[in-house]
C-alpha cells in the first residue's frame, strides 16, 4: 500500500482495516483488533451499528444534499432534541469539531460586538488544550507545536495555566469577551477541570458579563457517563461545541447556544454548505435515539467503574509501566512511566487499539456499546503489555 500522493501529516500505523464489528476492526487478511481507539472518540456506538446504518442507507435512498437554502426536517429534529436535552436553546450545525469550534468563537465575538462592546474580542484559554487545526482553533490552543510555520497567531486569544485561578483572575481585561475550556482534556492528557475550579468560571463570566464556552467535542454524547461532562459539576455553560461522538462515525458537528449567547447570529453572519446535511441529520438523530434511551447513559457509568478497577490494578501491579488511571466514564487514561508511544506500540502488538495524548498518557476509548467481555479481554492486553515491558526494561 502506497500513500506517496497523500499531505505527509500523518504518521500512520502499518495498518489498514476491510470492515468493523462493534468494538472491533478487522483487516483484510482477517486479524481482528480490540479497537479501543474509537476513532478518537468518534465511533461512540462501535462499528456497523444496525440503527445508524439503517438510518444512513434509508436516507441514502432518499436525498442526500439540498444546502441550508432550503428547510431540512431532520436539521430541525435534531436541533430541537439537542435544545431540549441541554441547556441550549440554539443550535447551528457543522461538520467537524473545529468548525463547530470557530462557530462558538463567532457566536461569542459577535455577541460582545451585537451588545455595544467591540472591543471585546478576547478569549481566554488553557494550556494544554486542543481546540481544532483551523488558525483560530490552533490559536485558542496555544501549543507551539501547531503554531509553528503557519504565520502570525490569530490575535484575541489569551492562554493561562491550567487551573491557575489567580492567573485566570488577573487576564480577564476590558477586552475580554469569553472563557473557554474542555471540561476533560482529551489531547491534553485526560485531564478533569475540577468542579470548583469550573463553578468559578461561571461566577468570573456572571460578574464581568463575559460568555462561558465549553469544548465537549470529545467528552460529550454521552462518553463520560452522562450526556455532557459538564454536567457532572453542575456548571452550565452560554455556549457549547460538539462533534465526534454526536455522528458515531459520519462528520458531524455543532456549536449549541443560549438564545441570549447566540442574539448575534442572525442571517447572513455565518453559514456552512455541508453542515446539517440530511445524510448527517439522519445518523445523528440515530445516534440520540440510542444514548437518550432509558438506561443506557446509566450502563455506560457501570461499565466505566469496571474498566477504572480492572485498569487501577494493572497499575498497582506494573508500577514502572503505569503510574496511574486519569478520566471519567469510557474517556480514561493511563500516564505511563515509560514513554506513551512505546506502550502504545506494545498494547498494538497485543492487537488493542488505544490513542497517545499529551502529558505522557495513553487513551482509552471503547464505544459505549462496549460489553463487559470485551472490557475484561481489553484489560487482560493491557496487562500482557505491560509485563512485556516491565520484563524488558527489567
Amino acid at each position: 500500500m502506497s500513500g506517496s500522493a497523500l499531505f505527509d501529516t500523518f504518521a500512520r500505523a502499518p495498518l489498514a482495516f476491510e470492515r468493523g464489528e462493534g468494538s472491533w476492526l478487522i483487516t483484510e487478511d482477517g486479524q481482528r483488533y480490540l479497537d479501543f481507539a474509537g476513532g478518537i472518540a468518534v465511533n461512540s456506538l462501535g462499528h456497523g451499528h444496525p440503527k445508524l446504518v439503517a438510518a444512513l442507507t434509508e436516507q441514502a435512498g432518499k436525498l442526500w444534499h439540498t444546502s441550508n437554502l432550503y428547510e431540512i426536517p431532520g436539521q430541525s429534529r435534531l436541533g430541537e432534541r439537542l435544545a431540549d436535552a441541554t441547556f441550549a436553546d440554539k443550535v447551528f450545525f457543522t461538520n467537524s469539531g473545529a468548525e463547530a469550534l470557530e462557530c462558538a468563537i463567532k457566536t461569542a465575538r459577535r455577541y460582545q460586538y451585537v451588545n455595544g462592546r467591540p472591543e471585546r474580542f478576547h478569549i481566554i484559554t488553557f494550556e494544554g488544550a486542543f481546540h481544532g487545526r483551523t488558525l483560530a482553533t490552533i490559536a485558542a490552543g496555544g501549543q507551539q507545536k501547531y503554531l509553528e510555520g503557519f504565520g502570525p497567531k490569530v490575535e484575541g486569544f489569551d492562554q493561562v495555566p491550567f487551573g491557575d485561578l489567580a492567573a485566570l483572575e488577573k487576564a480577564i481585561t476590558p477586552e475580554t469577551a469569553a472563557l473557554l475550556i474542555e471540561p476533560l482534556q482529551g489531547e491534553g492528557g485526560i485531564r478533569e477541570v475540577p468542579v470548583a475550579f469550573l463553578k468559578r468560571l461561571r461566577e468570573l463570566c456572571d460578574q464581568n458579563g463575559l460568555l462561558l464556552i465549553f469544548d465537549e467535542v470529545q467528552s460529550g454524547v454521552g462518553r463520560t457517563g452522562k450526556f455532557f461532562a459538564h454536567e457532572w459539576a453542575g456548571v452550565t455553560p452560554d455556549i457549547m461545541a460538539i462533534a465526534k461522538g454526536i455522528g458515531g462515525g459520519f462528520p458531524v458537528g455543532a456549536c449549541l447556544a443560549t438564545a441570549e449567547a447566540a442574539s448575534g447570529m442572525t442571517a447572513g453572519v455565518h453559514g456552512t454548505t455541508f453542515g446539517g446535511n440530511p445524510l448527517a441529520m439522519a445518523v445523528g438523530n440515530a445516534v440520540l435515539d440510542v444514548v437518550l434511551e432509558d438506561g443506557f447513559l446509566e450502563e455506560v457509568q457501570r461499565k466505566a467503574l469496571l474498566m477504572k478497577q480492572g485498569l487501577a490494578a494493572v497499575a498497582d501491579e506494573f508500577p514502572d509501566v503505569i503510574e496511574g488511571v486519569r478520566g471519567s466514564g469510557l474517556m480514561l487514561g493511563l500516564k505511563c512511566k515509560m514513554p506513551n508511544t512505546t506502550v502504545n506500540a506494545a498494547l498494538r502488538d497485543q492487537k488493542l487499539l488505544t490513542v497517545p495524548a499529551g502529558d505522557n498518557v495513553i487513551r482509552l476509548l471503547p464505544p459505549l456499546t462496549v460489553s463487559d467481555e470485551e472490557i475484561r479481554d481489553a484489560l487482560e492486553r493491557i496487562r500482557s503489555a505491560a509485563r512485556g515491558l516491565s520484563e524488558t526494561s527489567a
